[in-house]
């Protein structure tokens, strides 16, 4: 299994820097351009929401992102030391109303459940996990 990992401070100017890493990491292993860019919004998507609401926009805290590939699917892990999220208090917006009220923002976790696979969010040891899931599907 293939495992590449880089650990930055959370300033939104490192979310360049985490785009490539993902995007070297999903070509490699043989995503099309398409689902790369789905992976890499999803990941870009992730890492926004921590460094906005986990680290409430320090950027002096650290985030750490790894890839791994099992031949079969793409494995992103991103972790944080910052404010817990409870998965259970996010209800899926209305996408209707949600664009009449003409809201802005709000729709990332939306977002990146429709990009991936699988998405799954732990809280362990005092740091958040959010484990995001790219399956290669071979046509």
């Amino acid at each position: 299994m293939q495992n590449d990992a880089i650990r930055l401070n959370s300033a939104t100017t490192n979310l360049q820097v985490i785009r490539d890493f993902v995007s070297a990491s999903a070509r490699t292993a043989g995503f099309a351009d398409d689902t790369v860019y789905k992976i890499q919004l999803a990941v870009d998507e992730a890492c926004t929401n921590v460094m906005k609401h986990s680290y409430k926009n320090d950027p002096t805290q650290d985030i750490g992102i790894s890839v791994s590939w099992d031949g079969t699917k793409l494995v992103v892990e991103i972790t944080d030391s910052g404010l817990p999220f409870d998965p259970g208090q996010y209800h899926q917006p209305d996408l209707g109303t949600f664009i009449k009220q003409k809201k802005r923002g709000g729709l990332g976790i939306h977002l990146i459940r429709s990009l991936m696979d699988e998405v799954r969010y732990d809280r362990k040891n005092d740091k958040n996990l959010i484990t995001l899931i790219k399956e290669l599907k071979k046509s």
